[in-house]
């Protein structure tokens, strides 16, 4: 199903306008509103990736993270060193 699209106009600067243009000339995509959704897709996806790297940046120094990520390593190591044997062929 095709995406559904709506038209709006936008403001941008007559020298970004004339590089979108000459990258559509240059084959690099089939049209302005081709590029802009493009440019637009990979910006909002950057700032979710860094949204994403200041939630983990933050649990780093979150002292309650900190002590459930122990809690939990803690609960699992028997588990863990039991696949890592199974993984390399012990049964010992």
């Amino acid at each position: 199903m095709p995406t559904r699209t709506v038209r709006t106009t936008l403001a941008l600067p007559a020298d970004l306008l004339a590089a979108v243009d000459q990258a559509v000339q240059a084959g690099h995509a089939r049209s302005r509103n081709e590029l802009v959704a493009r440019a637009l897709q990979r910006e909002l996806a950057a700032q979710q990736r860094a949204a994403i790297d200041a939630a983990f940046a933050a649990m780093a120094t979150d002292p309650a993270y900190q002590t459930e990520a122990r809690t939990l390593t803690d609960a699992f190591a028997h588990a863990d060193w039991e696949a890592l044997r199974l993984a390399e062929g012990s049964t010992t």
